[in-house]
């Protein structure tokens, strides 16, 4: 297997958009492969980190969409509750959290771990700074 192919686990933390310390569990945990070096270091293959990302959102397969503001991440955590789920989504060192219907919820089997992306739409958007 060639190096080019294998990514230390902050780099597959950051590629999966989840924190380091997700991908450490998952490793200890065996969800994920992983070889080791000599010196006792795991390293992720690429094709063990395929089953964790999203297909992309456009192409012969699945459904294309016009939106650009995609981020990319992984469910950490899914309340539903009557008609409502909250589903929260690791980005990065960032979280969104979006209000769905249970239905959507339940239809999209999300669950933590699984990866997603939130599609984001609005006709304004806010900036703000701290005070000097």
């Amino acid at each position: 297997m060639a190096q080019s192919s294998l990514f230390t686990p902050r780099q597959a933390a950051a590629r999966l958009g989840i924190s380091y310390t997700a991908i450490k569990h998952w490793i200890l945990a065996g969800r994920i492969a992983t070889v080791k070096t000599p010196g006792g270091h795991h390293r992720i293959p690429a094709e063990a980190l395929e089953e964790f990302l999203p297909p992309p959102a456009s192409g012969p397969s699945g459904p294309r969409i016009s939106g650009r503001n995609q981020l990319q991440g992984s469910v950490v955590e899914v309340v539903i509750d009557g008609l409502l789920a909250k589903v929260v989504l690791a980005v990065g060192d960032q979280r969104v959290t979006a209000i769905i219907t249970a239905d959507g919820a339940r239809e999209l089997a999300l669950k933590p771990g699984d990866a997603a992306f939130a599609l984001i739409k609005a006709t304004e958007v806010m900036i703000g700074k701290g005070r000097d």
